[in-house]
């Protein structure tokens, strides 16, 4: 709420105040009003702190996912402050936004730095109150950035990840009201748990994970130039 206040109050753009982009649309903006953006506001940065913590499950999963969905941000961020670059991308200009970028490279650092420690078999781990601040900034970088709708393909595994609990657990207790007994889509329940139980060694997830991300990363690049 006081990230949408302060965004809707001391806007870097008036007529973009409580405005969104659109993805695959060049200069594609919809203005949703101060009460939906508020709402909005909550949901992508409760939603995407809650996933990223969803997803802290393995040894560097996490972490190494946060710090490509920052990076790409970081480019983003760029690009935005720059009238020259997001002229040519077709993309909303927001001056100032040059120091967001320092902010995720800063971020993707530290990311790197506890990764050091944090990868298989780990000495050092973030807990909730990393996974729950990193996931909470990186839903804070897609609302100042006006980014909250392609962050949904910049952060695709922290969807999936989340989507994987709420479909199982939504499944067990449907079945388990039809047919008395509880079943499962999944082996377990956040995604990169199934695979595990499906043979898959825990090094071979987080790699492959990220793998994902890395292309989910990509392909959210590529829609600057597909509009």
């Amino acid at each position: 709420l006081i990230v949408g206040i302060i965004i809707i109050n001391y806007p870097d753009v008036t007529q973009h105040a409580t405005a969104i982009s659109i993805p695959f649309v060049a200069n594609g903006t919809l203005d949703i009003g101060w009460f939906f953006y508020l709402l909005l506001s909550v949901l992508v940065i409760t939603g995407t702190s809650n996933a990223v913590n969803i997803t802290d499950g393995l040894d560097g999963l996490a972490t190494g996912l946060v710090a490509i969905a920052t990076l790409v941000f970081g480019a983003i961020s760029y690009a935005t402050g720059r009238l020259d670059y997001s002229n040519y991308l077709n993309i909303i200009y927001l001056p100032g936004t040059g120091e967001l970028f320092v902010f995720c490279l800063a971020m993707v650092g530290a990311c790197i730095g506890f990764l050091w420690f944090n990868a298989k078999p780990a000495k050092v781990f973030m807990g909730d109150t990393g996974s729950l601040a990193m996931g909470a900034a990186l839903g804070t970088l897609a609302v100042l950035l006006k980014k909250e709708i392609l962050l949904i393909l910049i952060g695709g595994v922290f969807v999936a990840e989340s989507f994987s609990v709420i479909l199982q657990i939504y499944y067990f207790k449907y079945t388990k009201k039809k047919y008395g007994e509880g079943r499962r889509i999944l082996k377990m329940a956040p995604l990169h748990h199934h695979f595990e139980l499906a043979g898959w060694p825990e090094n071979h997830v987080v790699v492959r994970f990220w793998i994902m991300g890395i292309l989910m990363a990509l392909i959210s690049l590529s829609t600057f130039k597909i509009q």
